[in-house]
């Protein structure tokens, strides 16, 4: 269990995480620097038992921001704050590496894998035209990705941990 920053400064691996309930927000992020972030919520893990057989099956490491789930996980990673930026700057303390991909790999939504979508593809009305732009879309949700402003104001943010 990591409750407190390595000072070795080793960065870990792009681990397979599984977020607790309240860290929603961060896996959004964790997916956008291409991270295999489970999300509990979206397992039907709300309970703290169900949540721990998940991550022990799938050899997940534990982020939460409840201390008994971290301690009773074989691996976690405590976090203390509440607000996402925050979160971040203690992953990365904790030696986890925040960047963009330089292409989307991951689902935001769901965490699914993604690929480029053909420039003679079409896509749904909210998405550019994939001639003019690089667009992605989860093999999982169909949901579809480009690096427009979000992406910009992500990178912003990471930049500015």
């Amino acid at each position: 269990m990591t409750d407190e920053c390595p000072t070795g400064g080793d960065e870990r691996a792009r681990d397979a995480l599984l977020l607790d309930a309240m860290l929603g927000k961060l896996a959004t992020y964790l997916r956008m620097c291409g991270y295999d972030a489970a999300y509990a919520l979206d397992r039907d893990a709300e309970d703290d038992d169900r949540l721990l057989a998940i991550a022990r099956d799938e050899d997940r490491t534990v982020l939460t921001r409840d201390r008994d789930v971290a301690r009773r996980a074989d691996d976690a990673v405590l976090l203390t704050t509440r607000d996402v930026t925050d979160q971040l700057r203690e992953l990365r303390e904790a030696g986890y590496p925040l960047a963009l991909a330089d292409r989307p790999t991951r689902c935001g939504r769901c965490n699914g894998p993604v690929e480029r979508v053909d420039a003679d593809d079409g896509t749904p009305e909210y998405a550019p035209d994939p001639a003019e732009v690089s667009v992605w879309q989860c093999l999982d949700c169909g949901q579809h990705f480009w690096q427009g402003s979000h992406w910009d104001e992500v990178a912003e943010r990471l930049a500015g941990l």
